[in-house]
């Protein structure tokens, strides 16, 4: 079987040998490198790495990544794109090997976007980055998704024994996304995914009437049919309506947004901060409860570090205090520190919690 991984690149060098090394468990590496000014290509042709130059004007992610993905020889039996700035732990090439069968044209597996702090993990999904060599191509300006061009559906499979963990470089400026999201939209206007990222990057931008608006219309999209996507969509409306002013509409749509997706700890959660701002205490302690009676972590992306934390569990300890239940407060603080130890707020309310539980 033949593997060989592919990416993009430009201005890595701090990333270059960390890697390779992790990639070199394939066949061959083949980069693209559109524009690196460091010693990002010296450094990766001299350890073995296959590399072309390409400037890409105007610039778009899906562009590269074909490029890129050309340049992969066409004799591959598995195809695997991943950036620069993550890496593979031991033993996923025999991984992907073993769960490449003949019928299955691309591969999903266990993805680390993001750690926390103390180094545990944070924003955990499962990605499909792997694929056969033909009948596939990139699209979309940014958020670039694998459209499978052959007949049919293309078959996937989940890998065991294959993850690959991201360390961010958080000195890059992410500016680029919006414009380029704006485009998408008005390229594929009846594209779900791509409504509902748009209305996200407003958020983040704090546009609030914008990412409202946006989300609306990725709501009543007839293809918008995924639960998990739709109560996203849902409770970052109900954060626009909160800055907004508008308290009561921001409440419809947390409940909303609970009711789309129950099997979800994001939305309870959201509703819970909800109501932790304005000091509904049953209702923190309920929503939180709520949250932690989902005990199997989805592999959906929507899926948030900080709900699989020590949040849920601070959020139930604080309101139990709240209400007078303080053997359950000390309960639940002591689960919230045993996720995060190092956490000094954390350790100074399990004090506090003891100092109010007769006894402790």
């Amino acid at each position: 079987m033949k593997i060989y991984v592919y990416a993009i690149c430009k201005n890595e060098e701090k990333f270059v040998e960390r890697w390779v090394a992790s990639m070199s468990e394939a066949d061959g590496i083949f980069v693209l490198d559109t524009g690196s000014t460091d010693k990002t290509v010296e450094m990766l042709e001299s350890l073995g790495v296959t590399v072309a130059c390409a400037a890409i004007a105007p610039w778009r992610f899906d562009t590269a990544r074909n490029l890129s993905l050309d340049m992969v020889p066409t004799d591959a039996d598995l195809c695997v794109c991943t950036d620069l700035d993550e890496f593979f732990r031991p033993g996923w090439r025999a991984a992907a090997e073993a769960a490449l069968a003949p019928e299955i044209s691309q591969l999903l597996y266990r993805y680390t976007w993001s750690f926390n702090p103390d180094g545990s993990e944070g924003y955990v999904f499962w990605r499909e980055k792997m694929h056969t060599r033909h009948n596939f191509r990139w699209k979309h300006p940014v958020h670039e998704i694998l459209e499978y061009t052959g007949k049919g559906t293309a078959k996937t499979a989940y890998t065991k024994g294959v993850q690959l963990d991201h360390r961010a470089d958080d000195s890059k400026s992410r500016a680029q996304y919006l414009p380029l999201l704006e485009l998408a939209v008005s390229e594929s206007p009846d594209d779900d995914r791509n409504m509902h990222y748009l209305g996200r990057e407003y958020m983040y931008y704090e546009r609030w009437e914008d990412c409202a608006e946006t989300l609306k219309r990725h709501l009543a999209m007839k293809s918008a049919t995924w639960a998990d996507e739709r109560s996203a969509s849902m409770r970052y409306i109900a954060k626009a309506e909160e800055n907004l002013g508008s308290p009561n509409a921001a409440e419809a749509w947390h409940l909303k947004a609970c009711a789309e997706a129950p099997h979800l700890r994001e939305p309870w959660l959201a509703a819970a901060q909800f109501f932790y701002r304005r000091g509904d205490w049953s209702a923190v302690l309920y929503l939180s409860e709520r949250a932690l009676k989902i005990e199997e972590r989805p592999r959906s992306y929507v899926c948030e570090g900080e709900s699989w934390g020590s949040l849920p569990f601070d959020l139930a300890a604080i309101a139990a205090w709240h209400m007078g239940q303080n053997d359950k407060a000390l309960s639940y603080g002591a689960l919230a520190l045993e996720a995060a130890p190092q956490n000094d707020r954390l350790k100074s309310n399990m004090e506090f919690y003891r100092g109010n539980v007769s006894g402790a």
